[in-house]
């Protein structure tokens, strides 16, 4: 096996996720051929080379897995929670390969996490050059007027000094003095949706992940998962080949 960069091995490893290895690295937390390791840019190759974490041997690379989640409310995107709130990971109990969400959804959102053991992948995927869409379905107070919805398609909506990118947005139904808006984005920014639909003056009392990419959640129940088969996988490594060439 050839050598590749410590934190990759990690990765693929099932140990971590790419930045998280990065922090255990620089934390101290590696070892190779006895060895502590804090430098990031390091290669090793598994094969050969004695690699541990907190004193555990890493022997073999797990198999690359791609799940996709039908999230519920209620779920904190994260592997543990300080308050003990339920977690993402709760819902996959039966996965026995160690995966990390890409990205993450609101506490209160719910539809459509993917997870893998796969760091390159995932940190593909989260990286606004690549611009993978991502659609949700935000019920919002009120209806917003065809103004406000153009603010939010042109972009440039600044809240607390930082430029919120375009979107496409269009109103999906009226629910009674209420709204749901379609809307799909290319980045993925903390709180985006609820930061955009504010700053139009109507607040998010409901949103849901709906479309990943070209993935959706058809036939997948609130709180049931699927591993994502090889065409899909494809899929998703030929839109990011295609998207970094321009």
């Amino acid at each position: 096996m050839d050598s590749m960069r410590l934190h990759k091995i990690l990765s693929h490893a099932g140990i971590s996720s790419r930045r998280k290895a990065e922090e255990l690295i620089k934390e101290g937390h590696v070892t190779v051929n006895g060895k502590i390791v804090t430098e990031l840019g390091i290669k090793a190759d598994i094969s050969c080379d004695h690699i541990k974490i907190d004193g555990k041997l890493i022997t073999r690379l797990e198999p690359k897995v791609y799940i996709l989640l039908n999230k519920p409310r209620g779920y904190i995107t994260t592997l543990k929670d300080k308050e003990r709130r339920p977690t993402v990971i709760d819902l996959l109990k039966k996965v026995k390969l160690r995966v990390y969400p890409v990205g993450r959804l609101d506490y209160d959102a719910e539809g459509i996490l993917l997870f893998t053991n796969d760091g390159d992948m995932a940190h593909n995927l989260a990286h606004p050059r690549y611009m993978v869409p991502k659609t949700y379905l935000a019920k919002v107070s009120g209806i917003p007027n065809e103004a406000k919805i153009k603010r939010l398609n042109k972009g440039g909506l600044r809240i607390e000094g930082q430029q919120l990118p375009p979107s496409k947005t269009h109103i999906e139904r009226i629910s009674g003095e209420n709204s749901w808006l379609r809307i799909t984005i290319y980045e993925g920014q903390n709180r985006q949706i609820k930061r955009m639909c504010m700053a139009i003056g109507h607040s998010v009392q409901r949103l849901k992940r709906v479309r990943y990419a070209s993935l959706s959640l058809s036939g997948l129940s609130l709180g049931a998962y699927r591993y994502l088969d090889s065409k899909e996988v494809e899929m998703l490594k030929r839109y990011m080949k295609r998207k970094k060439k321009k």
